[in-house]
């Protein structure tokens, strides 16, 4: 199975929430990490995305710790849409 994967920068310029985490996360610069796997058996190249993984930096007593949390394209585009930002390609 061959997979690639991509990395892209969002910036939320308001604290947000993510549906499945609890607490709300600071406003700033979040780095997210897709997966995807290439479609076998087709006559032109296509990917699925299989993962997308937002980067969250520990604080405080959890410094130099970064969390990779699963969420969906959906839950953060509207994560996205309520902050009124927009995403930047690294």
């Amino acid at each position: 199975m061959i997979m690639r994967s991509s990395r892209s920068t969002v910036i939320f310029a308001n604290p947000f929430t993510l549906a499945g985490y609890p607490g709300e996360l600071p406003a700033g610069c979040y780095d997210i990490l897709i997966e995807e796997e290439l479609l076998q058996g087709l006559s032109f190249e296509a990917y699925r995305r299989t993962a997308t993984y937002l980067m969250v930096e520990g604080k405080g007593g959890h410094g130099g710790k970064t969390e990779m949390r699963i969420i969906t394209e959906m839950d953060l585009q509207e994560a996205l849409s309520r902050d009124g930002a927009v995403p930047t390609r690294a």
